[in-house]
């Protein structure tokens, strides 16, 4: 027997499908969209064709005309699917209030489930996630070691621990680099999983629909901060924190034994109780961009500007859209993999307002922005200083050369 178009979907899901009133209110902040102008992959047009998959398989109408779909259309719709962003804002001004953040990877896993999906190199993840841990292919021994600040101590257990996550370990170093100088400051006994223990959060398999590694990778970095006596997992991916946040306990199968906190917010709590000290300035003008997941995924608008506007002297100014209606930086969904010209476009608007509002720096809090944002500015005319917050940090409280 054929495989429905809903059984995969819950009611939830289904109701959203159906609640599309086809406004296309959605394609005035659809970051795709501003790049493409193909109104044909648009939010609310992929909504339209998975409906009318439903229909052409599953109602009255199919059993009098046949279910036959056209192997085109079905490829078509699986490319749309996969050049979204999943950044979640066209969910976030829909007027019928469909969580697309959630939707979008939920109709991946029915396509990849067809044999339609995922696309280019995204296909290769579980397999090279499999033999290395990571999705970048690369060797577990050269996950901390090109970065780690020296004369950091490492607790064997601690109630607090550090992930570092894979994009951060191997694309954008001086971030997590920050990350473990701003915890050394603070003056916390912590602890981390060694290199070959700390393994992917499974958010790119999650967001590709390639979910049969899942359960297995979860489980595995749960018991192994549960045996360490963690209470608190610190990290500072919006992806990474996402997924721990929301799936991980369905994957783990029970509340999870600790708390996740994103490093913004473990730093903001330190600096409120005299633990972190912020006794240099910096006179200059700061634009902070909000992460897709950060934001809209997990809720953390207020704890990063806090942050930022510590540090004395500071001025912090904002993009138009912001919190939670803030513009995708490119690099989300793992559609960077496939559909690189969108997210360079979508990066380079960034840049541009950036350079508009006159910022000294454009301040990101997610690896997979850090990477994707200077990628686009090689070679391009516009150019804005990019510091990630705890790096930034880290360069006040112990000089450049941190």
């Amino acid at each position: 027997m054929k495989r429905t178009f809903t059984e995969g979907l819950g009611r939830k899901e289904l109701a959203e499908i159906k609640a599309c009133t086809q406004c296309r209110e959605c394609l005035r902040y659809c970051p795709v969209q501003e790049v493409t102008g193909r109104v044909e992959i648009s939010p609310s047009e992929k909504i339209r064709i998975y409906r009318d998959f439903i229909e052409r398989t599953e109602s009255l109408r199919a059993l009098i005309t046949g279910r036959d779909i056209p192997e085109q259309l079905l490829k078509d719709f699986t490319r749309a699917v996969f050049e979204c962003t999943t950044c979640g804002v066209c969910g976030e001004v829909c007027p019928a209030g469909i969580d697309t953040q959630r939707l979008w990877p939920l109709l991946r896993r029915e396509m990849v489930k067809r044999g339609l999906g995922p696309v280019g190199g995204q296909a290769e993840m579980p397999e090279v996630i499999r033999n290395t841990g990571n999705p970048y292919n690369q060797p577990p021994s050269e996950r901390y070691r090109p970065w780690f600040p020296d004369e950091t101590e490492i607790a064997e257990k601690a109630e607090v621990a550090y992930y570092v996550g894979c994009t951060g370990a191997y694309q954008a170093q001086p971030m997590v680099r920050g990350d473990v100088l701003i915890l050394k400051a603070i003056g916390i006994e912590f602890t981390m999983l060694k290199e070959e223990e700390e393994v992917c959060c499974g958010f790119p398999l999650f967001i590709t629909g390639q979910h049969e590694l899942l359960e297995g990778l979860v489980k595995r970095l749960v018991d192994a901060y549960k045996n360490k006596g963690v209470k608190e997992l610190v990290c500072s991916c919006p992806c990474c924190v996402n997924m721990m946040a929301k799936d991980w306990p369905f994957y783990y199968g029970k509340e999870l034994p600790f708390k996740i906190v994103h490093v913004t917010q473990y730093a903001l709590k330190a600096i409120k109780t005299g633990k972190l000290r912020i006794d240099h300035g910096l006179e200059e003008r700061l634009i902070y961009h909000d992460p897709c997941y950060l934001s809209r995924g997990v809720g953390v608008i207020k704890e990063p500007r806090d942050v930022l506007r510590s540090i004395p002297g500071v001025e912090l100014i904002e993009f138009d859209r912001w919190g939670r209606l803030s513009r995708c930086c490119g690099a989300g969904g793992a559609a960077r993999k496939v559909f690189h010209d969108n997210a360079v476009a979508i990066a380079r608007l960034s840049i541009d307002e950036a350079c508009h509002r006159g910022a000294d720096r454009l301040v990101l809090s997610c690896p997979a922005c850090y990477e994707k944002v200077n990628d686009a500015m090689k070679d391009y005319p516009k150019k804005v200083r990019i510091v990630d917050i705890m790096e930034l940090l880290s360069e006040i409280i112990y000089g450049q050369n941190a």
